[in-house]
C-alpha cells in the first residue's frame, strides 16, 4: 500500500487541479505533486516503516527541495 500510495502521490504532478485551493493555481501547480496525496503517502510509508516493511528511503520517494 505503502508503494502505490508513493506512486500516485508522484502521479498527481502530471495533473492541473481542478476543485480546491490549487484550481486557483492551475496551469503553475503542474510539475508539483499534490500535497494532500503527499501527507497520505507518507502516512502509510511511516506505517509501513513501523512493521519493518517500508519501501526504502522516504527520501528516496519525495521530490527534491525546490523542484518544479
Amino acid at each position: 500500500m505503502a508503494e502505490a500510495a508513493l506512486r500516485g502521490a508522484q502521479a498527481t504532478a502530471a495533473v492541473r487541479a481542478r476543485r480546491g485551493r490549487a484550481s486557483y493555481v492551475g496551469e503553475r501547480a503542474i510539475g508539483s505533486p499534490d500535497p494532500g496525496a503527499l501527507d497520505i503517502a507518507l502516512l502509510f510509508w511511516c506505517r509501513a516503516r513501523v512493521a519493518g516493511d517500508a519501501p526504502g528511503g522516504l527520501a528516496d520517494h519525495l521530490p527534491a527541495a525546490g523542484s518544479r
